[in-house]
């Protein structure tokens, strides 16, 4: 089978305008779906044919698709790690192993999956990195190969998704900062066009909503995963006419970095400046003051995945309305948070 990113270079088309095209979705006019459809009889381009090998030779494998880039593995992450135990101890009962499929960095994502999906090396697929719009969705939808994802688009109704919640971590976060006194609340959201990044700023917006405090986007930075992140805005946050007096992390690693820009100017986290982070980790646990953040299985996310997979596994026709599903985080009150 010829890829879709074949069709793609030879049409100077989207991924996506080739996929709906060829999925006989809205969206393309009649000439663009007759010109895709003729290139795609002429280059031997079968949409449902990976489908159709996999109905006949299943592989006994799902594929579990990450980014691979220098900023993850530099920082010693161990996120997926834990997800993929979860989905492992799900799989396993049912005689079928998680494949990783780490996609380099600065690789075309769509194409890298076309790839996988054209060598039929699997059963079904987990997708992470989600964009607002995600071709990749569209790809795996056109050639009807079973998937859910580990996180949402802007449009997530017609595909299983489970993600971390998001709103939920912004609304306790936000409730428990203005309960202290706070109404100057900063946020950090990904440098990267990732849909989670995009959902947590509209729940922090709204969460500040509810208590009637206008959003400022003058509030809202952008990072990576690294402490060098944190240690950067702290000037930013508080060498301002308002400064910030409080701020909630989406990346809990650069509070490394703000605790240490805040010495250096004899500021006292807790005290000078409150900070919440998202995700409880060990590389966190040694700052003092203890830092407020959210416990969360990573297990019972990686279980919830492949739960949300296998009956599209075992019945792919029949396997009933999509999941969306957002793994509970709770709060963990330490005592980086004080009172303005």
């Amino acid at each position: 089978m010829k890829g879709i990113s074949r069709l793609a270079r030879e049409l100077q088309l989207s991924y996506g305008t080739i996929s709906r095209a060829l999925n006989n979705k809205s969206g393309v006019n009649a000439e663009t779906r007759r010109k895709v459809l003729e290139a795609a009889e002429r280059l031997g381009y079968e949409p449902n044919q990976a489908a159709r090998s996999l109905a006949s030779g299943r592989t006994g494998s799902v594929g579990f698709m990450i980014d691979l880039d220098h900023e993850t593995a530099a920082s010693g992450d161990n996120f997926f790690i834990g997800i993929f135990d979860g989905v492992q101890s799900e799989l396993t009962p049912h005689g079928l192993d998680l494949l990783v499929l780490p996609c380099p960095s600065r690789q075309d994502k769509f194409a890298y999956l076309d790839r996988v999906v054209s060598r039929r090396l699997v059963d079904g697929m987990i997708l992470s990195g989600i964009e607002p719009e995600d071709a990749r969705i569209e790809l795996l939808q056109s050639v009807e190969m079973t998937f859910v994802t580990m996180g949402r688009t802007a449009l997530a109704d017609d595909y299983s998704w489970v993600d971390l919640d998001f709103e939920g971590v912004a609304e306790a976060a936000v409730d428990r900062l203005v309960a202290q006194g706070h109404q100057r609340i900063a946020v950090t959201v990904p440098t990267e066009d990732l849909n989670f990044g995009r959902v947590f700023k509209n729940a922090f917006a709204a969460a500040l909503g509810k208590h009637r405090i206008a959003f400022d986007p003058e509030l809202v930075f952008q990072t990576g995963l690294g402490e060098e992140d944190g240690y950067d805005i702290v000037d930013q946050l508080l060498d301002r006419p308002r400064p910030a007096t409080a701020i909630l992390l989406l990346f809990e690693v650069a509070a490394i970095g703000i605790y240490r820009r805040l010495a250096e100017r004899n500021l006292t986290p807790g005290v000078d400046l409150a900070i919440i982070g998202f995700r409880d980790e060990a590389i966190i646990r040694h700052l003092r003051p203890g830092l407020t953040c959210f416990d969360l299985s990573l297990h019972e996310a990686g279980r919830a995945l492949a739960t949300a997979l296998l009956p599209q596994l075992d019945r792919p026709k029949q396997s009933g309305a999509p999941v969306h599903f957002k793994v509970p985080m709770e709060i963990m009150v330490r005592e980086s948070d004080g009172p303005q």
